[in-house]
């Protein structure tokens, strides 16, 4: 017998099972798992006569992890029999543990996501823990699968579609005291004694417990497909979902399917639709992104692996915020909100204050929605003092400039805050386009700054792109590292360059899109097919929402830059388009109230009606499918130039970067995954196509052809 579940029977006849996988963290649906389960419930069932019920619980911080995503990434289409195989044999476990005639409880001790839920559906009752830090639900839609352990079929027969479908197709997780109003959970622990406690006081109250769904003349709540509530429901769900998707992402589509053809026919049978559902996604192209991004690098990142590995872990105590507007505010929020004491300086008290009353805002709607106690909404609030003096940057050991991109002024402020924050503070910029080694000359010791540039708006966007200057020290750039996991953000770390790599990736994104309207393609066009593609946002509403304005201002301080290096600033089609929109048209953006949309008071923003007559010819329309690509296409090819340049260093840091920071294309697992899984080869013939038809900009550079030739992946 295996101690991957420990089998102890009390003396009550009650046998506790304690999940505690050897040799790893958290336990995970893997082969020693399935091998164990496979051994205890032939066991339970040999001794059934002797046991008065079961309690599932586990000796790890979390309960269980779900399934082993290392096992589920190398899953191709030519292993497609054998894992569907597999998966119903994890099926079959917990259906003879549910249907074992004995009361079986769920003692929820930790987390318990995927498989993990999916093991205390199968259970008759389940108590968890009263702990925040308990999680309940079904993410795997976010790694581009579905539940595959039973997960649809049970939780479509707990709760009914539209009441399972959040759960199951937007990986909605819940607390403890969240689950018990849902519906989820039966009761609440407030420690693990009391839980085992409950868990026993219930198994004999109930000794003939059963599963609703096993249960004579059950209904599935609200209904199946053929009550007219739900038929009326789903007659519109499929399109509400598509336009989520685009179609870009399959996963959500499948779980809708498997639940509701789950809902026609018996439960052995739902078990099969989901299990054939599960096998398709998981050998498909998406999922392997999906997983190998969002997880795999994802926690390479947060482990630290962009981090200099000499200097110790440093927590950092006290920030200065120069700048209170927009981004100063929400720096401060996340700052303070993870304890760390701010000092918002702008130029009067009174902007400060405007800056702090953000934090306040925010705070207000956790503590209205019940997600936090007004006196940690009050105790946050006081660790951010507004200021207009410098000399209150006295003990700090972080200063954050945030102010309008202007060299001068960014050098002025840096360097009066540098005179009263501690001596070895590190000094950062918030820039998102000016170099770092050229700011960094604006204080007394260079090696001690560093770029921290965050997005809009800071307290949403999950990434900070910490940018190392020529002279920054591997110990600034360790601490900088260590703030961006203190405040919960994911760190990506990279050289400095103009533009660094986000920024410089996302102003080609936005070139593409509006050179595209200047060659006369329709703007509707342009803006449907990028997000078909997979971006949030088209790339003529987000140039709305960043103002040509700033896009000619940064042009313009580029071009007076590379002029005093002796350089040209090189031309893009788009450029005559955008000055076209802010000086004759006078039409810049979204906050001047009006650009490449109107933007009616007390309607939604629509295209502008003058783009038809002023820019779109009907002869000049292209193929919606190079529409897309060159938009996908320009962002990978500009990464590859950031690689083979050393900006970005690790495939990792532009994966997530170009996700978390400008909205790439998430199914493909990011922009360099988007090359590996298109294929190197065929990426670079279809680049050469791209080239020959809309210019050489997207000519493939050097290192995508020599990766190419080699049969290499990034």
């Amino acid at each position: 017998m295996t101690d991957a579940i420990r089998y102890e029977k009390g003396q009550d006849n009650i046998v506790v099972l304690t999940m505690d996988m050897p040799g790893q963290s958290a336990n995970t649906m893997n082969a020693l798992y399935r091998e164990a389960m496979g051994e205890i419930v032939a066991r339970l069932e040999a001794e059934k006569d002797a046991i008065a019920g079961v309690i599932i619980t586990s000796a790890k911080k979390t309960f269980f992890a779900g399934g082993d995503l290392n096992e589920l990434i190398k899953v191709t289409k030519a292993d497609a029999n054998a894992f569907y195989q597999m998966v119903l044999g994890i099926k079959g476990q917990l259906r003879r543990l549910e249907t074992l005639g004995k009361p079986v409880v769920a003692a929820i001790n930790g987390a318990a996501l995927g498989g993990g839920w999916e093991i205390c559906l199968a259970c008759h009752h389940r108590i968890a823990l009263n702990d925040n830090a308990v999680q309940l639900g079904l993410p795997e839609v976010t790694l581009g699968l579905l539940p595959g352990g039973g997960g649809v079929v049970r939780m479509v027969r707990l709760l009914g579609i539209e009441k399972a479908l959040p759960y199951l197709a937007e990986g909605r997780k819940v607390r403890p005291d969240q689950a018990l109003k849902a519906g989820l959970i039966h009761d609440l622990a407030q420690t693990p004694d009391e839980m085992l406690a409950k868990a026993r006081a219930w198994i004999a109250a109930n000794p003939k417990a059963a599963q609703p769904w096993d249960t004579p003349g059950y209904k599935i709540p609200g209904g199946t497909p053929a009550s007219p509530n739900v038929a009326q429901m789903l007659a519109i769900a499929p399109s509400v979902l598509r336009d989520k998707t685009k179609g870009c992402f399959p996963a959500p589509e499948k779980i809708m399917c498997a639940a509701v053809e789950g809902a026609q026919v018996d439960f052995d049978t739902a078990q099969l639709i989901e299990a054939r559902y599960f096998t398709e996604l998981t050998t498909g192209q998406v999922s392997k992104n999906m997983i190998g991004t969002f997880w795999f690098q994802l926690n390479e990142i947060n482990a630290g692996s962009s981090r200099p590995k000499g200097p110790a872990p440093y927590v950092t105590k006290k920030v200065g915020v120069l700048g209170a507007g927009m981004m100063g505010a929400g720096i401060a929020y996340v700052s303070a909100i993870a304890g760390i004491e701010v000092v918002l300086k702008d130029v009067s008290l009174e902007a400060a204050e405007k800056g702090k009353a953000y934090s306040q805002g925010l705070l207000e709607q956790l503590v209205s929605r019940g997600h936090m106690p007004a006196e940690k909404r009050d105790a946050i609030l006081a660790r951010i003092k507004a200021t207009a003096s410098d000399a209150d940057f006295e003990g700090c050991d972080l200063i954050i400039e945030a102010v309008f991109e202007n060299r001068e002024l960014k050098a002025k402020v840096s360097a009066a805050a540098e005179t009263h924050a501690l001596v070895d503070a590190v000094i950062a910029s918030n820039t998102s386009t000016l170099p770092i080694t050229g700011l960094a000359q604006a204080v007394s010791k260079p090696e001690k700054f560093i770029g921290l540039h965050f997005f809009s708006p800071v307290d949403r966007m999950p990434l900070v792109e910490i940018i190392r200057g020529e002279k920054t020290s591997d110990e600034t750039l360790a601490r900088g590292f260590d703030y961006v996991l203190q405040i919960r953000k994911t760190p990506i770390v990279v050289n400095d360059s103009r533009g660094f790599f986000t920024s410089r990736v996302f102003g080609t994104f936005t070139n593409e899109g509006i050179a595209m309207l200047g060659e006369g393609v329709s703007a509707a066009m342009i803006e449907n097919e990028t997000r078909q593609a997979g971006m949030p946002v088209g790339p003529l509403a987000i140039s709305d929402e960043v103002s040509m304005g700033l896009m000619t201002h940064i042009r313009n301080q580029t071009a007076e830059d590379l002029k005093a290096e002796g350089k040209a600033l090189p031309q893009h089609p788009a450029f005559a388009v955008i000055d076209l929109m802010v000086n004759e048209y006078k039409r810049p953006g979204k906050a001047a109230g009006g650009g490449f949309y109107d933007y009616p008071e007390n309607g939604r923003k629509r295209l502008w009606p003058e783009l038809k007559a002023r820019f779109e010819k009907a002869d000049r329309q292209i193929p919606a499918i190079d529409v897309r690509d060159r938009i996908l296409f320009i962002q990978a090819i500009e990464t590859v130039r950031c690689v083979e340049e050393g900006v970005l260093h690790s495939v990792a840091d532009a994966n997530i970067g170009s996700i978390f920071g400008i909205g790439f294309a998430a199914w493909t697992g990011g922009v360099l995954q988007f090359i590996n899984q298109y294929g190197l080869r065929d990426f670079v013939a279809r680049a050469r196509y791209l080239a020959e038809q809309y210019g050489e900009r997207f000519e493939p550079p050097a290192l995508l052809l020599e990766k190419a030739a080699k049969g290499e992946n990034f």
